[in-house]
């Protein structure tokens, strides 16, 4: 196993991991990225998201070996006005079939020592009320789940509306 930063020609793999995770969370048709957003968005000159890929050995019988990717973590900055510099964990997926082997913790295991580097006060993420597992790893590594709390979003059609037909 190995942990790296993604590029550019990681960004097929990454997009097929966002999507096994949308399938997971019973919202296969929610994802609306695709590759060259990913490619824009996280490479161009000031990007917006940063991506750490877990990759295996591919197992062919190709005597150079090539890694298959298996895993992502995909992060950016946030700003805290109370604790100041953060890092949002957006997605941590790992394929179903190497679920349990520890690339997981790998890959947040990555994005912690990124903060402790970046010396950020908080990392924080977002994780649905039913995954269970996801959420006694979490509490086994120490994460405080924030019970209390309630993720607020406005979709696109939201924002629509909202401009154009409140702001009037």
């Amino acid at each position: 196993m190995n942990i790296r930063k993604a590029t550019p020609d990681d960004m097929s793999a990454v997009l097929g991991l966002i999507q096994e995770l949308a399938a997971f969370e019973n919202e296969p048709d929610a994802v609306l990225v695709t590759v060259a957003d990913l490619i824009r968005d996280g490479f161009g000159p000031v990007p917006l998201f940063h991506v750490f890929v877990a990759e295996i050995k591919d197992g062919s019988s190709d005597s150079k070996q090539a890694m298959q990717i298996v895993g992502i973590a995909l992060w950016y900055y946030r700003f805290s006005t109370w604790k100041g510099k953060t890092i949002h964990l957006e997605d941590l997926v790992v394929k179903e079939n190497m679920r349990g082997t520890g690339l997981g913790y790998a890959l947040y295991s990555e994005i912690l020592k990124q903060g402790k580097k970046d010396q950020v006060r908080r990392v924080e993420w977002n994780v649905l009320n039913w995954n269970t597992p996801a959420i006694e790893f979490y509490e086994k590594s120490g994460a405080k789940i924030l019970r209390d709390w309630h993720v607020v979003q406005m979709d696109e059609l939201g924002i629509t509306n909202f401009v154009e037909n409140k702001l009037k």
